[in-house]
C-alpha cells in the first residue's frame, strides 16, 4: 500500500511537471511505452526489483531502452533512482496513465473477458459505459479463461463482476451456509 501510495504521489508530481511545461501527451506517450515494456520483460522487472543491480547500472539500463523520451520523463528515472525506488516505475507509469486520462476528460474501461471482445460487444460496452459515468471511455480488454465466462467491468474504482466463475463462488458459499 505504500508503494502505491507513493507511485501516485511521483505521477501527480510528473503530470504537474508535464502541464506546466505543455508535454503532458509526450510524458504520457513515454509513461505507455514504460508501461507497455515492462509488462512484457520478465527481465527488466526484475532488474527494477533487484536489490543486487547497482542504481548507475539501473539508470544506464533504462536510459539505454527507453531512448528518445522526454526530459520529464528522464528525470523521473533520476529521481527514482535517487530515491532507490525503481521497483516503483511500472506502479508511476499505469498511475501516470491514469491521471493524465482523468485530467482529459475521459477515462479507461478494463473488461476482463474469457475470450477477446468483437468489435460489436466493444461498441455496445463503450457505450454503456458512457451512458453511466458521462465520460469518454477508451476499453482495454483482458482476456483471462479462469473467469470462465461472462466479464469483469472496472471503471476507476468501481468493479462490476458478471462473470461465471464469481456467480459459483457465490452459490458454494451459499451451499456451505445453509
Amino acid at each position: 500500500m505504500a508503494g502505491e501510495r507513493a507511485a501516485i504521489r511521483y505521477a501527480k508530481a510528473v503530470l504537474s511537471l508535464a502541464t506546466d511545461k505543455n508535454t503532458t501527451e509526450v510524458v504520457n506517450n513515454d509513461m505507455e511505452l514504460i508501461n507497455n515494456t515492462v509488462a512484457q520483460s520478465k527481465d527488466l522487472k526484475d532488474m527494477l526489483y533487484s536489490p543486487v543491480i547497482t542504481s548507475a547500472i539501473k539508470k544506464s539500463a533504462l536510459l539505454e531502452i527507453f531512448k528518445g523520451i522526454s526530459p520529464a520523463t528522464v528525470n523521473l528515472i533520476d529521481t527514482l533512482i535517487a530515491n532507490k525506488r525503481t521497483d516503483l516505475l511500472p506502479q508511476v507509469a499505469s498511475k501516470f496513465i491514469t491521471l493524465y486520462e482523468q485530467q482529459k476528460g475521459s477515462q479507461i474501461a478494463i473488461v476482463t473477458t474469457a475470450v477477446p471482445l468483437t468489435e460489436e460487444l466493444e461498441t455496445k460496452v463503450l457505450a454503456k459505459v458512457k451512458e453511466l459515468t458521462g465520460k469518454e471511455t477508451a476499453i482495454k480488454n483482458i482476456v483471462d479463461e479462469n473467469i470462465l465466462g461472462g466479464f469483469i467491468l472496472r471503471v476507476g474504482d468501481t468493479q462490476y463482476d458478471a462473470s461465471i466463475s464469481n456467480q459459483l463462488n457465490k452459490l458454494k458459499r451459499e451451499f456451505a451456509i445453509n
